[in-house]
């Protein structure tokens, strides 16, 4: 237990001392989430909305897929898009590979699926009257569409949360894509594997304390919204 305590303690030293390597592992993790969750919001609201809303041949097939890429393992992500930024690849020449922009593509991938999917399950789950009324009573399609929005912006949120607590805490896409380059690709959770098999579990649990605090706000902002 003396071992558990004293890396508690050392743990909270570097914190608390600002150190420069676990904050700007923090700010990378944070700076290539954020973007990766934002291009997911984008491209993933949006297909749920119109597999929700379409009536169209194979929408079942879509559906199962969609169900499917959720548990897509994040090793198979990155091993794919490796294969198009690597030097003998399709886009090889643009040197992607090992930068935050490869990590970002690779957890775009990552969150899209799950956001759409939850995105549907709220359209699923709210009132089937609603876009047929707003149509009926003038509103156009993208008025009605948001007028549905509205009405599931809590699904909606829950499904961007989930996207961006997937990507943050993944490894795979990160260690595969970014290469854990110290000060420039190297996120909590790369780093939290790298720091502990070299026997530095106090740098580590730092992360860690860290990550589980991300993961505690983004729960809080969730349950403030859905107070309001």
């Amino acid at each position: 237990m003396d071992f558990i305590f004293d890396s508690l303690k050392t743990a909270f030293v570097l914190i608390l001392s600002w150190d420069p390597e676990v904050y700007k592992t923090v700010w990378t993790s944070l700076y290539v989430s954020l973007i990766a969750i934002v291009f997911s919001t984008v491209a993933g609201v949006p297909a749920g909305m119109a597999i929700g809303l379409g009536q169209f041949p194979g929408r079942r097939a879509v559906i199962t897929l969609l169900n499917t890429l959720m548990a897509l393992p994040t090793v198979v992500i990155g091993l794919v898009v490796y294969g198009f930024f690597s030097r003998s690849g399709p886009l090889g020449q643009f040197g992607l590979l090992f930068t935050p922009t490869a990590m970002v593509v690779g957890q775009i991938i990552l969150a899209t699926p799950i956001i759409a999917n939850y995105t549907l399950g709220a359209l699923s789950a709210s009132d089937s009257r609603i876009m047929p009324t707003a149509l009926t009573l003038g509103a156009s399609t993208s008025r009605g569409a948001l007028l549905l929005m509205q009405e599931i912006r809590f699904g909606v949120m829950a499904a961007i949360i989930a996207g961006f607590g997937r990507i943050i805490a993944e490894v795979g896409v990160a260690m595969m894509l970014g290469g854990n380059i110290r000060g420039y690709t190297r996120t909590m959770t790369t780093a939290i594997a790298l720091e502990t098999s070299k026997g530095e579990f106090a740098f580590g649990l730092a992360l860690g304390i860290f990550l589980l605090s991300v993961a505690l706000l983004i729960n809080m902002f969730l349950n403030f919204l859905q107070q309001r």
